[in-house]
C-alpha cells in the first residue's frame, strides 16, 4: 500500500486517484499537506499569477416547485401565497442592470413550475439574446429540463435542442447535490436520480453545450459517499469531456426543512483540495464564495482553486437558506489581489475578457 506522502506526490504530479485512494487522502491527510498537494496541481495547471472571475447575475424567475427538496428554504408549493413567477418584463428588467454593470453571463433559474412550458422560456431566451447579444445565457438546471419534458411530453434531447436555437448556450451544474442514490432518496426524493442527472448533462455536452458540475456537501452524506460523487463526475468527463468547471458549496441548514449544522471551513478545504486532485481530468476548480464568505474564498486559493466564481449580483435561493455573503466586483478583485494574485475577468468559455475593465482601475 502506497504511503500518504507518495499518493500525494503522485495527485500532485497529475496521477490518477482509484476511489480507495481518495477516500483514503480525503480522511487521514495532513490539511497542510493536502492542500499543499492540491495548490501544487493547480499551479502546474495554470498561470500561477491569475486567479479568474465572471461578472454575472442569478435571477430567480419562480420559487413554485413541485420537487420539495428538504434542505431548501426557497421554494413554495403550487398554490401558496408566496409563490411568485416574474414576467418576462421583469426578468429583463433583472439582465439590464446586470448587463448595465458589466455582466457578461446571466444565469436564470428558478423551481420546477409545472405551469411554465417550453413556449415561455423559448421566448424569454429570445428576448435576451435579441436585447443583450454580449451576455451569454448560461441557465436552468438538470431538474428543470427534466420539468419541462415531463411537462411538454417530449426527450429531454429536444428540450436542450429548442433551448439552444433560442438562445441558451450552456448548462449550469445545479441540482447535482450528492449523486448517490441514498443521499437523494432522504434530501430529494422526487429530484431526478442520478444517473437521470448525468444523462441529461451527458446529452447537453453531446449537442455542443458547455456544462459546469456541482456538489452541495454536508448535509447527510458520508466522505465515501463524497468521493463516490466526484468518481462519477469524472467518469462521464472521461468519456464527453464536456465539463468546464467543478464547483463545490456546502449546505446551509438554518432555514431549510432539514435543518443540521454547516460545515467548517476547514471541511471545506478539504473537500476542495481533495476535488483537485480526484479531478484530473477537470481543468478549473471554482471558489463558492457564496456559502463560505471571501476570507474563505481567499484560502481556497491556495487548496486548488484557479476561479473565484461569479459576482452574482442578484440571487435568491441561497440567501433564502440563510447566507448572509455578498460581495461587489471591487469586493472580488481587492480579495483576489489580497491572496496575492492578479484577478481577471472571464466569460462563461474561460476566454479572458481583456477588453472589460476592472473595477480595482476605475
Amino acid at each position: 500500500m502506497p504511503s500518504l506522502a507518495n499518493l500525494l506526490d503522485r495527485a500532485a504530479s497529475g496521477g490518477r486517484l482509484a476511489f480507495e485512494e481518495g477516500l483514503r487522502l480525503y480522511n487521514d491527510a495532513d490539511i497542510h499537506e493536502l492542500g499543499a498537494a492540491a495548490h501544487e496541481r493547480r499551479m502546474q495547471m495554470h498561470s500561477p499569477d491569475v486567479v479568474t472571475y465572471v461578472i454575472d447575475t442569478t435571477i430567480n424567475y419562480t420559487n413554485v416547485c413541485n420537487v420539495h427538496c428538504s434542505f431548501c428554504a426557497f421554494f413554495r408549493p403550487e398554490q401558496h401565497k408566496e409563490g411568485y413567477t416574474m414576467s418576462h418584463d421583469q426578468v429583463l428588467e433583472r439582465v439590464k442592470y446586470a448587463v448595465d454593470q458589466g455582466a457578461t453571463q446571466i444565469m436564470i433559474q428558478g423551481g420546477v413550475n409545472p405551469e411554465l412550458g417550453i413556449g415561455w422560456f423559448e421566448r424569454l431566451f429570445e428576448r435576451v439574446r435579441a436585447e443583450y447579444p454580449q451576455a451569454d445565457i448560461h441557465s436552468l438546471s438538470v431538474s428543470e429540463i427534466v420539468g419541462l419534458a415531463h411537462v411538454e411530453g417530449i426527450s429531454t434531447r429536444d428540450v436542450l435542442l429548442r433551448l439552444k436555437s433560442a438562445g441558451m448556450k450552456s448548462l449550469p451544474g445545479a441540482g447535482a447535490e450528492i449523486l448517490v442514490e441514498r443521499v437523494r432518496k432522504r434530501i430529494s426524493a422526487r429530484k431526478v436520480q442520478p444517473e437521470r442527472w448525468l444523462g441529461v448533462m451527458r446529452e447537453a455536452q453531446q449537442l455542443g453545450m458547455p456544462t459546469t458540475a456541482t456538489m452541495m456537501f454536508g448535509s447527510i452524506e458520508t466522505a465515501a459517499e463524497r468521493i463516490e460523487h466526484l468518481d462519477v463526475l469524472r467518469a462521464l468527463q472521461d468519456e464527453t469531456g464536456g465539463f468546464t468547471a467543478f464547483i463545490p458549496w456546502y449546505y446551509v441548514p438554518y432555514k431549510t426543512p432539514l435543518r443540521g449544522k454547516e460545515a467548517t471551513g476547514l471541511e471545506y478545504l478539504r473537500v476542495l483540495a481533495i476535488s483537485r486532485l480526484y479531478l484530473d481530468n477537470f481543468a478549473h476548480l471554482q471558489a463558492s464564495w457564496l456559502t463560505p464568505g471571501l476570507k474563505l474564498g481567499q484560502l481556497a486559493l491556495f487548496y486548488g482553486c484557479d476561479d473565484m466564481g461569479g459576482t452574482i449580483i442578484e440571487e435568491q435561493v441561497v440567501h433564502d437558506a440563510g447566507s448572509t455573503n455578498e460581495a461587489t466586483r471591487r469586493d472580488i478583485e481587492n480579495a483576489i489581489a489580497g491572496a496575492g494574485f492578479t484577478p481577471v475577468i472571464r466569460d462563461t468559455y474561460w476566454n479572458l475578457r481583456n477588453d472589460v475593465a476592472l473595477a480595482t482601475a476605475v
